[in-house]
Parts: C-alpha cells; structure tokens; sequence
C-alpha cells in the first residue's frame, strides 16, 4: 500500500486588521502596507477555509507546511497561526517549517516561534521542550523520512532573502546518509527554492549553491518548497539518480495579481524493485464553486540501488 502526504505553503493566514502604529517599526511597516494594498484581497480565510475541508476527507501519514503562515511575525499573527494549525489537526501529523514572513525582524521566542514548537518538533524532540527551534528536523513515518530545514531569519528591508546556515549545512549529510542506509524515502522540505538562479536575487536563498551541491552529492527523493507563490518543476541530478524538487503557489490565493491560484500537492509513495513510485496529485481552487478539485497528475520512477 502506498503511503500519502500532502504539502502546502504560504498561507499568509493572519489579519493585520487590528494592528498598532508602534508594532510597525523597520521592515514591519513596508510588510503592513504590502498588507494593507494588495495581500488583504489576495490572500483569503475563505480559501483557507475551503482548503481544511478538503483535507479532512483524506488520511495522511504527513501534512507539511512550508513557511509564510504570517504577514510581518507579529506576536498576535503567531497566535493566530497556532490557532489554526491547531484545528488543522495534531502536531504529529503536520510538520512545518518557517518562511522569511515569519521571521520579518528579531522577535521574542516565548511569544512568536516558541507557539509552533510541537508543529517544528522531531520524534526525538516530541517529549523534550526546548528554547529555539532546532533545524534540520527528523521524522519517520513507516518507509518515509520528513527532514525539515529553516531558511528564516531576520534580513533587511526589501529583502526577501533565506539562510539555511553552517549549521544545518553541515548536519544535512548524515541525515541523508542515514536514511539512505536504512532504505528511506527521503523528502527534504524547507521554505526557499534550494535550487540556484531560480528566483529573484532579493528573494534568493543566499546558500543555495551549498545544499543544492549537498542534494547532489548524497542525493534525495523528493524536495519540497513554497516561497514564490506558483507551482514550479525542476530536476537536480544527484549521484543516486533524479531529485524532483516541486514548489506549490500559496494556499489562500486568489491570484488577483498574476500569481498562481491557490493549490496543495498530495503525494502517493510505494517501493518496487528498482525504486520508488512517486505519484503527485494537485489540487487547485476553483473561485465559482469554493471548492478545491482535482488539477494535474503526475507519476514518477525514481530508480535507487542501495
């Protein structure tokens, strides 16, 4: 039987309607009026909304959530964000990761990141409480290894940037080592697109070159992004064999902008003899009904010798 998760991104979910003229210091007064223009009647609860439904009539071993779920990383957005992620569903089955809006400036752990914990968290950290998030993430279900990376963390105005950073470069190796030894399926999920020249210099991620080398090197099945609001295809050619690396446009959008319309992928992964079958499901908004429906299928060999 194959097994099934799913990935959104992006779903800038929080309201910025009740905000504070001194919470809009630095960069948060660029991103409240970004807001304030345009995100407020792009990004929508009602998609969201429609989104929830469609997820609760499947299981799912895994649901990642890619980063961006608030506007400028106020306090009160992360409490919305949790709220929500709460009614999503129990933080064993949904990992997420942060994107570059939810680190807009240097904030309080205890009141921003610290309300995600159980959704960020590692089997190995579900028991144990700590005061960072610690990336990368690990988590095992059945033949399917979920490694989390953050690429979030303060950068300057106008810059929409991501570091993943020494650390968690160095640490990805074993991660991929490992669960290659134990004949895993290893899906590498984080918010920026790790693939170079693939985005806008100012919305780039800055070590790109380095885990895009690190993909190559020890290989992957599967990597996961969001970040640029459209759905995206590409391909790395690691010494293992083809990496697809997929990106999925934002959760809540209406594409009012020229973005893409909102859309959620859904994965089926079953072993053969020669490898994996990948089976990539999406599913799209549909402004006239409310509902999302059934978009592009795609199925995938990715042939592995261990």
């Amino acid at each position: 039987m194959p097994q099934r998760f799913a990935q959104l991104s992006d779903p800038h979910l929080s309201s910025l309607a009740n905000v504070r003229a001194r919470d809009l210091w630095s960069k948060r007064a660029l991103g409240y009026l970004s807001w304030h223009r345009k995100r407020r009647f792009e990004h929508r609860r009602e998609v969201l909304d429609a989104l929830q439904r469609d997820l609760a009539g499947i299981e799912l071993d895994q649901l990642l959530v890619t980063g961006d779920l608030t506007h400028i990383g106020l306090p009160e957005e992360f409490r919305q964000a949790s709220d929500w992620l709460h009614a999503l569903g129990d933080p064993a089955q949904i990992a997420l990761v942060p994107g570059n809006h939810d680190a807009c400036v240097a904030a309080p752990w205890q009141s921003t990141f610290a309300l995600w914990q159980d959704y960020m968290a590692s089997d190995r950290d579900r028991d144990t409480p700590v005061r960072t998030p610690v990336f990368p993430s690990l988590r095992v279900r059945g033949n399917i290894a979920f490694i989390g990376l953050s690429t979030a963390c303060p950068k300057p105005p106008l810059m929409a940037t991501g570091t993943l950073g020494k650390d968690q470069l160095n640490q990805l190796p074993d991660l991929l080592q490992h669960a290659a030894r134990e004949r895993l399926f290893r899906v590498v999920y984080l918010h920026h697109c790790p693939v170079t020249g693939q985005e806008k210099w100012r919305k780039r991620l800055t070590d790109a070159p380095q885990i895009q080398a690190l993909l190559e090197e020890y290989g992957a099945e599967l990597v996961l992004h969001g970040h640029g609001h459209r759905a995206h295809f590409n391909e790395l050619h690691s010494r293992v064999g083809a990496v697809p690396v997929i990106a999925v446009p934002s959760a809540s959008a209406l594409g009012l902008h020229g973005a893409d319309i909102a859309q959620y992928n859904r994965y089926a992964v079953e072993r053969y003899d020669g490898g994996w079958e990948l089976r990539i499901d999406s599913r799209r908004y549909q402004p006239d009904s409310g509902r999302f429906v059934e978009g592009d299928t795609k199925t995938l060999l990715l042939n592995r010798s261990y």
